[in-house]
């Protein structure tokens, strides 16, 4: 008598989806900062674009003004970074990212830390999966904002965000189409600047912001 064979078929598990963050400075600490440009007007007020710059932009670090910056901090919109958080965001994503030096002063004697660059998110991706996403999209009515009468982001009230994988492919950071300032990282960056011992970065989890 042959006995029926069943054969057992492995399921393969699915894939994984990537979780991501809003990646920024943890405003959580407080404080007032010690650090300034000589000259601010050097930058434009959008915290896009990084201009070209005939000189490095100079940063005056004071301690008696307030902190000095640690590896990531805001100023007017653009990030400044440290040497490290640098090393990391090129290793795990250099077409995201570009960087600026800045020739570091003080104002008694001669800077001897670690260098501090601009950084400038080149990447901006329409990613959001609106229909699987909770917040608000509304239409900018305010004519001094660049945006006029165009689609925006509000996060006001909290937000859960879900993105397309298919629009973000292999990026690891990248800002939000009609939410410029708001930059979003993956796992992996945000594993690897955990791994560097990156101080006061805060990542917030986008499914509960």
């Amino acid at each position: 008598m042959t006995g029926d064979k069943t054969k057992s078929i492995a399921k393969r598990p699915k894939a994984r989806r990537r979780k991501f963050y809003k990646i920024g400075p943890d405003y959580r600490v407080g404080g007032r900062p010690g650090f300034r440009l000589e000259d601010d007007s050097i930058l434009p007020r959008d915290g896009h674009h990084l201009p070209h710059l005939a000189d490095p932009p100079r940063l005056v670090f004071d301690k008696r003004a307030g902190d000095l910056p640690y590896d990531l901090e805001d100023y007017f919109g653009f990030w400044l970074v440290s040497d490290r958080t640098k090393a990391v965001m090129e290793a795990v994503d250099p077409k995201g990212v570009s960087f600026v030096l800045c020739d570091v002063r003080i104002p008694d004697g001669v800077y001897g830390g670690p260098r501090y660059w601009f950084c400038n998110i080149l990447r901006v991706l329409d990613a959001l999966d609106e229909a699987k996403s909770r917040l608000k999209i509304l239409i900018r009515d305010d004519d001094r904002y660049r945006d006029f009468d165009k689609k925006f982001y509000d996060f006001s009230g909290g937000a859960e965000l879900a993105f397309r994988e298919d629009a973000i492919g292999d990026a690891h950071i990248f800002r939000m189409a009609y939410r410029g300032l708001t930059v979003i990282c993956d796992q992996e960056l945000k594993d690897a600047c955990k791994a560097a011992g990156l101080a006061r970065i805060w990542f917030r989890d986008v499914s509960k912001l």
